[in-house]
């Protein structure tokens, strides 16, 4: 893969981190987002990427992802929409307010910051964009009601966006990584060496880019060979 220019969100920590890293390992330029400045820096330290505080879910904040990104990378090749986060509750107890702004990030921030990218995707005939799903949007599950139909949700966006930029030169690709070991929802000290980690949705993400570029993975899921197994 030629030298590509990276906008990455939710990049300051768990898969957005390693996605970042990733990318820079394979000398790639990135620009990615975050909210919490201190991960920011350390991302930045670490990679030599540029970081934005920006949430997802603020459209002016997605402005000035673009932005920067434009200004320091001369435009953007690759997006990859990995920012997302989780509320669970039982259907009886759900907070729809919750439930909303769960979906403000998960899928309406998504599809802001894709409706401002696409446009310089589309004038040079060619680009990426990578949609993070879940394998909670394949199989529901208790208390997913707004997690899973987030999910859902990307999936069935990003199914909608492949008949529109294919013509396009443009590239969608849906993963639904299963469980993963980063402190996705405050969740620490999941350290069984055999469920994943967020290296090998990075991992993943990097070889579905790799691909040439006649060629399109749509969507696949990423499983632990055996989870269950004791470390």
């Amino acid at each position: 893969m030629n030298t590509r220019r990276f906008l990455i969100t939710g990049g300051s920590q768990g898969i957005g981190a390693a996605v970042v890293a990733a990318a820079r390992q394979s000398g790639h330029e990135v620009v990615f987002t975050g909210r919490q400045q201190e991960l920011i820096d350390e991302v930045e330290r670490r990679t030599g990427a540029h970081g934005v505080r920006a949430d997802v879910g603020v459209p002016e904040d997605n402005e000035s992802a673009v932005a920067a990104s434009r200004e320091r990378m001369g435009g953007i090749d690759v997006l990859v929409n990995n920012a997302g986060y989780g509320y669970f509750a039982a259907i009886g107890e759900l907070d729809v307010g919750k439930m909303r702004a769960n979906f403000e990030t998960n899928v309406f921030g998504l599809v802001d910051l894709t409706n401002r990218v696409v446009p310089m995707m589309k004038e040079r005939g060619d680009g990426d964009i990578v949609n993070l799903a879940s394998t909670s949007g394949i199989k529901g599950h208790k208390n997913g009601t707004s997690y899973s139909a987030s999910k859902w949700a990307v999936r069935g966006i990003s199914q909608c966006w492949q008949e529109e930029l294919r013509p396009h030169g443009i590239r969608v690709v849906c993963i639904c990584p299963s469980e993963v070991q980063t402190n996705w929802g405050g969740k620490t000290g999941r350290d069984n060496p055999n469920k994943l980690y967020a290296t090998d949705i990075a991992q993943a993400i990097m070889s579905v880019l790799s691909a040439e570029r006649r060629a399109l993975w749509p969507e696949f899921a990423v499983f632990a060979t055996n989870p269950w197994k004791e470390g």
